[in-house]
């Protein structure tokens, strides 16, 4: 019998005997998956000419069988059997590869992620929303180039070793190339056919296809644009194939990857011109059969801002139509997305998006804008949520510059008052440059000298000051009402403020104070207690065990003293 590992990817191919008009959207395989604790229906997809997959893993040690199946009768596709053996890898294994622990579950408590074996996953990501396009350089050989070249395994390799572990892409940019169109063309009011997003000094947008192509074929059937809008009812394989292999990769190295299917500046065209919602239902399900046996995190739409876009709300027709056609994920998967300025608000609770599984901010980037995680804490059911997307050097302008102390600041307070406002899945930094795909000749910034920005190498420090009592992180409620005053500075800026979360009981807590935060003091503790007290340098991501000791007063209040000449800083408290 087959041996296998559990979690390892696996892909059965199937050929059709029959020949049909458009298999993308009237054909759908599957198999009929059954091992220990399991049994599931996996869905596939087409991938060119008359092959059909399906990729699954097995969960658990033990037996598995299979049988395939199609909504049409083909000899091919149907009655398609096999059965395999899967062992477990060894702790050492998977130290070195974390995506061997499993596809990633809510806690407990639903407020973080843990692999199914209970190792806790707490997020450090970047932004490179260009993943699967030739802006991040393919190479099948393993030979190791400089990172401003831009080659993809280069870029991961030089993240893996600073710490991140998730890369978050978008599978597709449907209509954006360089065809001398202007950036945007507005079909009729309202009908956005193309992304506001301009070349340096040009007036055409960005061309993100791949060695395979653009995701979707052309010529659509937008009357006088059908060079512009794609077909939506006819994908391009092709091009899903080259973004396989990044995908594959990153399963490789231990990456999670995150990933959204589509940015919100298609939707205007594809829901008047594209059949929406069962196009829109179908691409869904395409994108998220092809890679739910990886270790990754799907997303139905990159919802990041308003403009060019359908409500956001409008968007639930569709995504909740796949789930009543095709279910839950079979292995677990879960499902976000980033949302401007959260998934709770822009989708609303489980009664409206059912769909959603985790939550997450994103795009609004101030410090005032933190509460939004604050609010998903404490919403019901309990998910985890992320920050995506909490600031970006260089992003909208270089005020202050990309590469600066101000900037590098600036991130700080993005990722660790996320974090103390209720981010406890983790957060997804980005940078002027990596987020866009840049590599241009004349762009203010490239892919490879972004991420070489001092704010990148800081980002998972944030890591060292959320773990630093292990799993206990995931008992922390944010409650920046403990310390005051909390909010000094300006709210819509990056200075003066101060963050806070601590257990129930109090008996461990952290704070984050901004540079220009004035003298705070700490409330809410335990009264007439000793507490342990460390602080943490989010500048090098080193603690200082020996700050002494912290004795509230008989309301449960102390000044919390700060290292002085650092400018901002995490402090801990341990009731002792």
């Amino acid at each position: 019998m087959h041996m296998v590992k559990i979690w390892e990817p696996r892909e059965l191919t199937l050929k059709a005997s029959g020949k049909y008009e458009n298999p993308y959207m009237d054909v759908d395989v599957w198999i009929d998956l059954k091992g220990p604790g399991f049994e599931k229906r996996v869905y596939g997809f087409w991938d060119g000419n008359n092959t059909f997959k399906i990729r699954y893993t097995a969960t658990a040690p033990g037996e598995w069988s299979y049988i395939s199946g199609s909504s049409v009768q083909d000899e091919g596709l149907c009655g398609i059997s096999g059965s395999f053996t899967a062992t477990d890898w060894s702790e050492e294994e998977k130290r070195v590869n974390p995506s061997r622990r499993g596809i990633l579950r809510p806690s407990e408590n639903g407020h973080g992620f843990v692999h199914p074996d209970g190792t806790t996953f707490f997020m450090i990501g970047d932004t490179w929303w260009a993943t699967p396009t030739f802006r991040y350089k393919w190479s099948d050989d393993d030979i190791q180039r400089p990172v401003e070249e831009c080659y993809f395994k280069d870029l991961v390799r030089y993240r893996k070793e600073q710490g991140y572990n998730t890369i978050a892409m978008l599978a597709a940019f449907p209509t954006w190339a360089n065809d001398g169109y202007p950036p945007e063309v507005e079909i009729e009011p309202g009908i956005y056919a193309r992304s506001a997003w301009k070349q340096y000094g040009t007036e055409s947008a960005k061309d993100m296809h791949n060695e395979g192509g653009r995701p979707f074929l052309f010529p659509g059937k937008v009357p006088g644009y059908e060079q512009l809008v794609p077909d939506f009812c006819r994908i391009n394989p092709e091009y899903f194939r080259h973004m396989d292999k990044k995908v594959a990769y990153l399963h490789e190295m231990g990456i999670l990857s995150f990933i959204e299917v589509a940015r919100r500046d298609i939707s205007t065209v594809w829901k008047k011109y594209g059949g929406w919602p069962d196009t829109y239902a179908r691409y869904i399900q395409y994108v998220f059969a092809r890679y739910q046996a990886h270790f990754c995190l799907l997303s139905p739409i990159h919802f990041d801002w308003k403009e060019c876009s359908i409500p956001s709300r409008e968007y639930n027709e569709p995504i909740n139509l796949w789930l009543k056609k095709y279910g839950p994920l079979p292995f677990g998967t879960l499902v976000g997305t980033n949302a401007s300025p959260s998934t709770l608000v822009n989708f609303g609770d489980q009664s409206e998006a059912p769909w959603l599984t985790f939550h997450q901010t994103g795009n609004w980037r101030e410090h005032d804008h933190h509460w939004y995680l604050t609010e998903i804490f404490y919403s019901k059911p309990a998910m985890p949520a992320i920050a995506g997307e909490p600031y970006y050097p260089g992003f909208p302008n270089e005020n202050p510059p990309a590469d600066s102390h101000e900037a590098e600041l600036n991130t700080r307070s993005g990722l660790y008052g996320s974090f103390l406002s209720g981010a406890l899945g983790g957060v997804i930094y980005g940078a002027q440059g990596i987020w866009g795909g840049d590599i241009e000749p004349g762009a203010p910034r490239t892919i490879g000298q972004s991420i070489k920005f001092l704010s990148g190498k800081q980002a998972p420090y944030l890591r060292n000051f959320a773990l630093s009592e292990g799993d206990r992180f995931l008992e922390l409620e944010p409650n920046s009402e403990l310390v005051t005053p909390n909010k000094a500075g300006d709210p819509m800026g990056y200075r003066g403020w101060a963050y806070c979360a601590a257990t129930p009981m109090r008996d461990y807590i952290l704070y984050y104070l901004e540079k220009d935060c004035p003298p705070v003091t700490a409330r809410g503790l335990i009264p007439c207690t000793r507490y342990r007290m460390s602080w943490f340098n989010p500048e090098t991501g080193c603690w200082t065990e020996d700050a002494g000791v912290l004795i509230t007063d008989d309301v449960g209040r102390a000044a919390l003293p700060r290292i002085p000449n650092q400018e901002d800083i995490g402090i801990k408290l341990i009731k002792i």
